[in-house]
C-alpha cells in the first residue's frame, strides 16, 4: 500500500494534546507553548529523508466532553441528588481565537494539527476544530452551537468563524454561518435542474416561493442551533474518519505511537503531596479526597504529587480516588505519581491514574493484593478502566490484566504501521470480525504478556505503563517543575509520623515482643506496676499503627484484649484450670494475626503470604512471655533499680496478729501439688490445702514438692525428685 507524500513525511511518533473544557487564558498560553516546542523539535529533527526539508509531526488535539467529566464525578461518588455540574459554558471568544490563529498560522508550519472530536464540542471551542487541518470524530462526537454563551447573530463573531474556517476549508460557508447564527435556518435542497445546494433562510424562502425545490432537507430550523453529528461530518467530508479509540487514531494517521503531552513541565508549578500508604479503606480514601479538594478550593496549587506504597484493599475506594486523579479540577495541570515500594491489586489503578508515573527500580506494580478481586468485579469496572486509559494514554487491556490474572494478554504489531497494541485474542477476533475485510491480517500476534504476578519497574516501562525509574521522590517532583518535594497533605503531623514508622515490620514485632516481655514480668512479680504499664503502652501503640495502616479495627482489638484478659484470669484468679490459658493464648494470637491483614480466609498468593507473616509475627512475639519470665528470675532479685519494687521478706519479728494466716509451720515440709503450678497453684500438706508459687519451674499435679521459703502469705515451693 503506497503512502502519500504527506504520509511519508509524517513522523512515526505523534503527540496527543488534551483540550480542557472550559478553556482558560492560562490553558491557551500553555497549549500554544506546547505546540511551539513540538514545531521547533520537528524543524530540528535530523531524521528527515531530505536534509533540506524538515518533517511535519502529527499533533492530535483531543476534545473531551463535559459528559465525560460528569461520568468521572459519578465514579467518584459525587452527589447525584441535585443537578449535574455543567462544564458546557464556553470559553471567552478571545482565548479561543488566539489559540485558533496559532494552530492555523504559519509559525507552526512544522506540525500537522488534527482535531479528535471524541464527544460533543460546543461554544467557541468549535473554532479550534475548524482551525485544524483535518478532523477525526468518534461515533458520539459532534460540533455545533458555536455561539453557546455568546451573543447570537453578532457580525464580528460570524466574521471570525468564517475567517478561521476559510483557512482550512473543512466546511462550506453556509454550514459555518449556521453554526454561528442559530436564528438562521440551514437546509440542503435539490433544485429542478438537479444540482444539490446548501442554502440559508432567505435563500431557502426564495427557492420555495419560486417553486424550484425538488427535494428539501432541513439541517437546522430557524431558532435552533446547528449541530453536526459524526455521520454528517463524514457526509460533508469534514471528518476524515470515524474512530473509537486513540489506537484507531494512530492507525489512521500511520503512527506507531501517540504520546500524551499532558505531563509536560509546568513552569509555575505549585504542588501538594499525597501519600497513599498502607491498606486502601473507604474512610482513608475519603480523608485523602477531602485533602485534595482543599488544595483546589484554596487556589494556587496546580500540581499534585502522589506517592504510592500500598497493597490495595478495596476496589471501589481505589476507583473513587483514581477517577479524581485522572480527571482533576481545571486548576490542576499535572498529577505525577511515584511507586516507592509497591502498588498491588487495586492500588495499581491509583498509580496508573497519574501521568507521569515513575517507579523505584525495586518496586512492584500490580499482581495479587489485599483485595481478592474476581474477574466479574473487574469486568464491571471496564468503563472506568477505559476512562483511565483514555485520559493517560495507557493500554486498557494491560490495566485490566494487572487486576484480573485470568486474562490472557498478547502483544500485537500492526504490519502496516508498526504500531504496538496489547489485546486479548478473543476480543481482538470479535473486533476484527466487525472491521473491514483484511483487518484481521493487519495484526501479527507476538509474545504472551505475563501479568498475574505483577510487573517490575523495567517491565512496566517496556509495556508503556510507566514513564521512568528513579530512586527518589524529589526527582519526580523536579520532572513536573517543582523545585522541591511539596508539603504533605494530612490531618496532623503526629498521624503522619505514626503512619510512616508503622509501615516497618520490625517495629511491629519489637512492640509486641517487648510488650509480652513486660507482661510476663508483671505476671511473674505481681505488684511491680511499671512493667504492666509499659506492656499496655506497647500494645496500644501497636494497635494504633495497624489502625492507621487500615488493617486493624475494633473486632481485632476485642479479640486481642479478650485474649490478654483470659491469660490474666488463668494466672491470677483460677490458676490450673487451663481453659482460660489456652483460650486466651489462641485469642491473643488471632488478634495479632487479624491486625496484620484485611481478610479472614486468604484467597490469593499475596493474602496467603500475609497470613503466614502474621502467624510468625504473633508466635515470635509470644516468645516474649518466656524471655520476660527468665529475665525476672535471673536479674530482678539482683537488680539495684528493682530493690524498691521487689517484695522483701517480712521482718522476723512481724506481729503474727497482723497476718491474715500463719504458714511458718510449713517451712521445709514436703507435700503434693494439687494443681499444675505455672507458677502459682494449689498444694496439699497433710490435710491442709494452700496456695503456693513454684520457684519458676512448671510442676504437674501429684508431683512431690518442698517448701523453700515462707514470706507471710507467700509460700514458695520447689519440685522434689521421688
Amino acid at each position: 500500500m503506497a503512502q502519500s507524500p504527506d504520509e511519508a513525511e509524517t513522523l512515526t511518533e505523534g503527540f496527543l494534546v488534551e483540550i480542557p473544557s472550559p478553556l482558560t487564558g492560562r490553558d491557551t498560553e500553555r497549549i500554544s507553548a506546547q505546540l511551539a516546542r513540538l514545531s521547533q523539535a520537528a524543524r530540528n529533527s535530523p531524521s528527515s529523508p531530505d536534509a533540506s526539508r524538515s518533517q511535519r509531526v502529527s499533533v492530535v488535539l483531543h476534545f473531551a466532553h463535559p459528559d465525560r467529566d460528569r461520568r468521572a464525578e459519578d465514579i467518584r461518588g459525587g452527589d447525584r441528588s441535585g443537578e449535574p455540574v455543567s462544564r458546557e459554558s464556553s470559553t471567552p471568544l478571545e482565548d479561543s481565537l488566539k489559540l485558533a490563529r496559532a494552530i492555523s498560522g504559519s509559525n507552526l508550519k512544522h506540525i500537522r494539527p488534527i482535531a479528535w472530536v471524541e464527544t460533543p464540542v460546543r461554544g467557541s471551542e468549535v473554532l479550534l476544530v475548524l482551525a485544524c487541518e483535518s478532523i477525526l470524530v468518534s461515533p458520539d462526537g459532534s460540533i455545533g452551537n458555536a455561539t453557546y454563551g455568546e451573543v447570537a447573530g453578532d457580525e464580528t463573531t460570524a466574521l471570525i468563524f468564517q475567517s478561521i474556517a476559510k483557512r482550512r476549508g473543512l466546511l462550506p460557508p453556509e454550514i459555518v454561518a449556521g453554526l454561528v447564527n442559530p436564528d438562521e435556518a440551514v437546509a440542503r435542497v435539490r433544485l429542478s435542474d438537479g444540482a444539490p445546494e446548501l442554502v440559508l433562510g432567505e435563500q431557502l424562502e426564495k427557492y420555495r416561493s419560486e417553486g424550484t425545490i425538488v427535494e428539501e432537507e432541513i439541517l437546522s430550523p430557524a431558532g435552533e442551533p446547528l449541530v453536526l453529528s459524526a455521520d454528517q461530518l463524514r457526509e460533508f467530508r469534514a471528518a476524515a474518519a470515524i474512530v473509537d479509540s486513540s489506537g484507531e487514531v494512530a492507525d489512521r494517521l500511520g503512527l506507531a505511537k501517540l504520546r500524551n503531552t499532558s505531563s509536560d513541565t509546568v513552569e509555575d508549578a505549585d504542588g501538594a503531596l499525597l501519600r497513599v500508604t498502607g491498606t486502601i479503606r473507604g474512610d482513608r480514601v475519603h480523608r485523602w479526597l477531602s485533602n485534595l479538594a482543599a488544595t483546589t478550593e484554596s487556589g494556587g496549587t496546580n500540581t499534585w504529587l502522589v506517592e504510592i506504597d500500598s497493597p490495595g484493599g478495596d476496589l471501589a475506594s481505589s476507583i473513587s480516588l483514581a477517577a479524581t486523579l485522572a480527571d482533576p479540577s481545571a486548576s490542576i495541570r499535572n498529577v505525577a505519581g511515584y511507586v516507592s515500594r509497591e502498588a498491588r491489586g487495586d492500588a495499581a489503578l491509583i498509580a496508573l491514574a497519574c501521568r507521569p508515573l515513575a517507579m523505584h527500580p525495586d518496586a512492584k506494580l500490580g499482581g495479587s493484593g489485599a483485595d481478592a478481586m474476581t474477574p466479574e468485579e473487574v469486568a464491571d469496572q471496564r468503563e472506568l478502566i477505559q476512562f483511565l486509559a483514555d485520559r493517560t494514554g495507557r493500554s486498557e487491556v494491560l490495566i485490566r490484566g494487572l487486576l484480573d490474572p485470568t486474562l490472557t494478554v498478547y502483544r500485537y504489531v500492526n504490519r502496516r504501521t508498526g504500531r504496538i497494541r496489547y489485546a486479548v485474542p478473543s476480543e481482538l477476533a470479535a473486533e476484527t470480525e466487525d472491521a473491514q475485510a483484511g483487518g484481521r491480517s493487519d495484526w501479527n500476534r507476538e509474545q504472551l504478556i505475563e501479568l498475574d504476578e505483577g510487573l517490575s519497574a523495567q517491565q512496566a516501562i517496556e509495556l508503556g505503563l510507566v514513564d521512568e525509574t528513579t530512586d527518589s521522590l524529589k526527582a519526580v517532583a523536579a520532572s513536573v517543575g517543582l523545585a522541591t518535594v511539596p508539603a504533605q497533605l494530612a490531618d496532623r503531623g503526629l498521624v503522619r509520623w505514626v503512619e510512616r514508622i508503622g509501615r516497618h515490620d520490625g517495629l511491629a514485632f519489637g512492640l509486641l515482643l517487648f510488650g509480652f516481655m513486660m507482661l510476663s514480668t508483671e505476671a511473674s512479680a505481681p505488684g511491680l506496676g511499671i512493667p504492666g504499664f509499659l506492656a499496655a503502652l506497647c500494645f496500644a501503640f501497636f494497635f494504633w499503627t495497624k489502625f492507621l495502616a487500615g488493617t486493624a479495627e475494633w473486632a481485632e482489638l476485642l479479640a486481642f484484649g479478650l485474649g490478654l484478659t483470659f491469660l490474666a484470669i488463668e494466672i491470677f484468679v483460677v490458676p490450673g484450670v487451663g481453659i482460660f490459658g489456652f483460650g486466651g493464648l489462641a485469642l491473643t494470637v488471632l488478634g495479632v494475626v487479624l491486625m496484620s491483614q484485611t481478610f479472614v480466609i486468604p484467597q490469593n498468593s499475596y493474602q496467603a503470604n500475609q497470613l503466614a507473616h502474621g502467624v510468625w509475627l504473633a508466635m515470635g512475639a509470644m516468645g516474649g512471655l518466656v524471655i520476660g519470665f527468665l529475665a525476672v528470675r535471673a536479674f530482678l532479685p539482683q537488680a539495684a533499680a528493682a530493690t524498691g519494687l521487689a517484695m522483701d521478706a517480712p521482718a522476723a519479728d512481724l506481729d503474727r496478729l497482723e497476718r491474715v494466716a500463719d504458714f511458718d509451720h510449713l517451712a521445709g515440709q514436703t507435700g503434693v501439688a494439687a494443681t499444675r503450678l505455672r507458677p502459682s497453684g494449689k498444694a496439699k500438706f497433710g490435710e491442709q490445702t494452700v496456695g503456693v508459687i513454684s520457684d519458676g519451674a512448671a510442676i504437674d499435679p501429684g508431683q512431690s514438692i518442698r517448701v523453700i521459703q515462707v514470706h507471710g502469705n507467700r509460700i514458695v515451693v520447689e519440685a522434689v525428685d521421688e
